[in-house]
């Protein structure tokens, strides 16, 4: 399969970018911008001097929060700040229809061509998009203002800056898209108005629908055709369907194609992400007036209560991680290279499966996951608290979710809240009716709410067809081994409920290190040591491992977030649970305790390499590795007495005697004809073996 070059052709097309003159023309509208922020008052808007001084050239993505809110706590800007573009669209433009695509505006937006309000948008999440041919000036300059304000409101979710941050400006890319008058229609919710179903997929057979949206611009009706056709991942032509019409000018049409394939090629996750492709024209007179090419993952999912999730038939591991999307002095505003190297750090990990949280994601995002074969959770961001004025808007944004994305073969399941509890009558009745929408808009997915709370019968919950629950024993809640009653509780009591562990873990400020520890952290403490969290990791992911019941479980998070309105750990505005920290430049322990236990790739690892001041002479080495049993060297002499942990990757040294000073671990693997090591550097000083002396040497040391 050539899958790059697929790859390229499903991110191009997900924006219903063909490359065809003479079908619809979408280039990027990224560069040229000048920005400035606010507060604006009443006086400079209106004064001609003070409105057009200050402004500075930016590049979109672009976020005026970058550094703010992630240095310092409840210190960055939420308000107002525009954006200005001068640009001459072209004579031959004129008779087109002219579109400008926002993939993500934080968090509210208001579009102005030459003065005049061409729309406007509320959610920093999801895409929208913009008619403005009939603001245009053609062949002469125009200016394009958009308005962006990243307040908290009561009537946007999120509602707050609490769980995370909202990023202020147009923090991913914009599109000029143009048309001919009838085309697949572009503004349906920003999607790409072409809607592809599955059913009874199998090795044997599958039947495939594929719903088009069209409309005409024009005073009259005009005889098009429309021919949907797949072609599988070598572009070779599998089955076309073409159908004659007269589209009306009264409002959006949808035309449908019913396919059946014989022995499909399966999209069976990263084992063999196979796609195939969907290419939707609508053709005058044999002339091709616009072209939408969408991707086609043939699959099925199903989600047993107490078995298991299944892939096709066959049971799937769900090895589940989370991602935040911002990134360290970035905020937001990322390029498609940030967001590979994020899935390349999962993809090594060898997750299978992410939830995207607490929001809609980039959209190039989830057509790279369709490629690599992560199974996916959307969601959007109806967290943490309500207000009783989102109703509307978290609706709205759901819709633009599922549309938008509705052809991901990589997503199985819309998420439609996190931890929101009261009023209970208020949320249970919005989650109700979010999921009543979701089947409405697509009946073949699942829908999922997650509550912080073990109990089954809270009542907020059993309201979407997963139950998701967030758990974090030994850090918010009771000790470390306290999962393991909780789970077998669950399935005592609730076997017929299809359960999803959809966070848990602990923060690990990796400045932080002790090697003394007990089966409970208080997180309102300054102190996050790393090793907290790698004990937490190793033991709860052992009980995870083994009860299916739990049928996926999803580690919190995949890389530190910035959280502008609490300070943690001695950090200001972090929450430091990732596997990696926040700038991406360090792989915590916890990160190899999972790839050893997931990734066929080869691991041998010793941890604690950042604890190298140490408490004890008496000690423990740990090490990883799935390549078999390690031999480990202190300085140049063999330990014995090696025994298995909590998994079969897991290798513990007990009763290991450090030297005064330096001391040198090494860790030697032979596996198929190949050595792997691995060294670390110890140091024990004897003067510093009572813990509270030890503390006050790693203060004054900077390890603390």
């Amino acid at each position: 399969m050539k899958n790059n070059t697929l790859f390229l052709l499903v991110v191009l097309l997900m924006l219903g970018i063909s490359g065809k003159v003479d079908a619809r023309d979408v280039t990027s509208f990224n560069d040229g911008w000048e920005f400035k922020k606010g507060p604006f008052s009443k006086d400079a808007m209106q004064s001609a001097r003070k409105w057009n001084a200050d402004w500075k050239e930016v590049t979109v993505p672009h976020t005026w929060n970058a550094e703010d809110m992630q240095k310092k706590v409840s210190a960055f800007y939420e308000g107002v700040g525009y954006y200005r573009k001068k640009c001459t669209f072209p004579e031959s433009m004129k008779g087109k229809r002219v579109f400008l695509r926002f993939e993500g505006v934080g968090s509210c937006a208001e579009v102005y061509i030459n003065g005049y309000l061409a729309g406007s948008h509320k959610g920093a999440y999801s895409a929208f998009v913009c008619e403005i041919g009939s603001q245009l000036k053609f062949g002469e300059e125009n200016e394009i203002i958009v308005k962006a304000d990243n307040t908290a409101r009561p009537d946007v979710i999120p509602t707050n800056h609490i769980l995370f941050g909202v990023y202020g400006g147009i923090y991913r890319p914009v599109w000029l898209v143009v048309t001919e008058p009838c085309s697949i229609v572009v503004n349906d919710c920003a999607s790409s108005g072409v809607y592809i179903t599955q059913k009874n997929v199998s090795k044997k057979s599958a039947e495939v629908a594929v719903k088009v949206k069209v409309d005409n611009a024009t005073l009259a009706p005009v005889p098009l055709v429309l021919e949907n056709a797949i072609y599988d991942g070598n572009g070779k032509l599998v089955k076309k369907h073409s159908q004659s019409f007269e589209l009306t000018p009264q409002g959006v049409q949808d035309y449908s194609s019913q396919f059946r394939l014989n022995n499909p090629h399966l999209w069976q996750g990263r084992e063999d992400p196979y796609l195939y492709k969907v290419v939707s024209r609508l053709m005058q007179n044999g002339r091709v007036l616009d072209e939408v090419v969408q991707p086609l993952g043939l699959r099925k999912y199903e989600v047993v209560a107490g078995k298991g999730f299944f892939l096709n038939g066959k049971k799937y591991p769900m090895y589940g991680v989370t991602r935040h999307q911002d990134w360290w002095e970035l905020g937001s505003a990322l390029t498609n290279k940030e967001h590979d190297f994020d899935l390349a750090q999962i993809m090594d990990i060898g997750a299978t499966t992410v939830r995207f949280a607490h929001y809609q994601q980039s959209d190039y995002i989830y057509s790279r996951c369709d490629t690599l074969g992560l199974v996916i959770w959307a969601e959007i961001p109806f967290v943490n608290r309500v207000t009783g004025q989102e109703w509307d808007n978290a609706h709205q944004q759901m819709r633009e979710l599922v549309r938008q994305s509705f052809n991901h073969p990589s997503i199985y399941v819309w998420g439609i809240h996190n931890e929101v509890y009261h009023p209970h009558g208020y949320t249970a009745a919005l989650t109700q009716s979010i999921h009543d929408l979701c089947k409405l808009e697509d009946p073949d997915r699942y829908t999922v709410s997650v509550n912080g709370y073990g109990n089954a019968d809270h009542p907020v919950n059993q309201n979407a067809d997963i139950q998701g629950m967030n758990r974090y024993f030994g850090w918010y809640e009771r000790k470390i081994q306290d999962i393991k009653p909780w789970i077998e509780k669950m399935e005592k009591e609730y076997p017929w409920q299809r359960l999803m562990l959809t966070e848990y873990g602990a923060d690990a400020n990796i400045a932080h290190q002790t090697e003394i520890l007990g089966d409970a952290l208080n997180w309102t403490s300054p102190f996050y040591p790393e090793t907290f969290q790698t004990k937490t990791h190793e033991y709860q992911w052992s009980i995870i491992a083994r009860h299916p019941y739990i049928v996926a479980s999803y580690l919190w998070n995949m890389f530190d977030f910035a959280v502008p309105t609490s300070k943690r750990g001695s950090v200001d505005a972090r929450n430091m649970k990732g596997m990696m920290t926040f700038d991406r430049k360090i792989k915590k322990d916890s990160y190899f305790w999972y790839k050893a236990n997931w990734s066929e790739e080869p691991v041998l690892y010793l941890t604690q390499r950042r604890n190298a001041l140490r408490e004890k002479k008496e000690t423990s080495i740990t090490v990883y590795s799935n390549i078999g049993t390690p031999k480990v060297y202190l300085n140049g002499q063999e330990l014995s007495g090696v025994r298995k942990g909590y998994t079969d990757v897991h290798y513990i040294f007990d009763k290991v005697l450090l030297n005064d000073g330096k001391n040198v671990l090494k860790a030697v693997v032979f596996h198929q004809g190949k050595e792997y090591t691995d060294e670390i550097e110890w140091t024990y000083n004897g003067e510093c073996n009572r813990e509270a002396d030890f503390f006050e040497h790693k203060k004054e040391h900077g390890s603390w």
